[in-house]
């Protein structure tokens, strides 16, 4: 059986660990301390690392874990020249066996241009690209990148859980409050969230069936979101990808 638990690390972010009887794999290990406290306390063998993109708070431990352990680091293609350690390439449509279970390569640009991300099992690893409630910020793609990428993600089956890799969700339900306040189910989570940050447990996983309903950056077609989008840049907006691109200034300068 394969159980999968959050690492916390820094302030927010969280690296997932997949353990199988006394082995482990980590995903996104931006601080190798945690991995190899995690990996002492449980008496674990590490078999493999998996990395998302690029930044060092994904990526920093890399180099601590290869020092310990001889496993393959599994990383997107597009950035291998910033990502040192990388011992398998990665593209799009590309398949990884992580124990006994296979991961379909996603590529999902926008946060990151190379930013890739790892759906089977029921599973979904996608880095910053999606969080619960809403999305990674656009540091090298462009909105229609990003939008196209998050359709992607949608796109897969309602039950899939969704890793991602920071505890941002408190701060963006406030934001989807603000976007789409009649929204049922975005209360509906909102309070479910509290209740599990209040006991000191992550709001993670998420579903995609939960973010489809209450993510504002996946529900840029609804017409309650297009509108607030409008209101909000004073003008018109022509397109989906205007909305999203809309939603996404406004949460940049959020202060909800």
């Amino acid at each position: 059986m394969i159980t999968v638990q959050p690492l916390s690390a820094f302030t927010d972010n969280y690296i997932w660990a997949l353990r199988r009887g006394d082995e482990a794999i980590v995903v996104d290990p931006g601080d190798g301390r945690v991995v190899q406290r995690f990996l002492d306390a449980a008496s674990l063998r590490l078999t493999a690392i998996v990395i998302t993109h690029h930044h060092p708070d994904h990526t920093g431990g890399i180099a601590m874990l290869r020092e310990h352990w001889d496993v393959p680091v599994y990383g997107p293609r597009a950035e291998a020249t910033k990502i040192a350690g990388l011992t398998t390439l990665l593209d799009d449509g590309d398949r990884v066996e992580l124990f006994d279970e296979s991961y379909a390569v996603m590529a999902v640009p926008g946060h990151t241009l190379g930013h890739i991300a790892y759906y089977g099992a029921g599973r979904l690893f996608c880095g910053d690209t999606l969080f619960s409630a809403g999305c990674g910020r656009l540091f090298e793609g462009t909105p229609a990148q990003m939008h196209a990428s998050l359709a992607r993600l949608a796109a897969l089956p309602p039950d899939t859980a969704v890793y991602c890799t920071h505890e941002y969700t408190t701060a963006n339900l406030a934001f989807a409050h603000a976007v789409e306040p009649g929204n049922a189910a975005l209360q509906q989570r909102t309070t479910e969230v509290q209740q599990r940050r209040a006991r000191d447990e992550p709001s993670l996983p998420s579903t995609i069936a939960l973010e489809r309903a209450h993510n504002p950056f996946l529900r840029a077609a609804v017409p309650a979101v297009q509108q607030r989008a409008v209101e909000h840049a004073g003008m018109p907006l022509t397109d989906e990808i205007a909305v999203f691109a809309e939603l996404r200034r406004w949460k940049d300068g959020f202060r909800g």
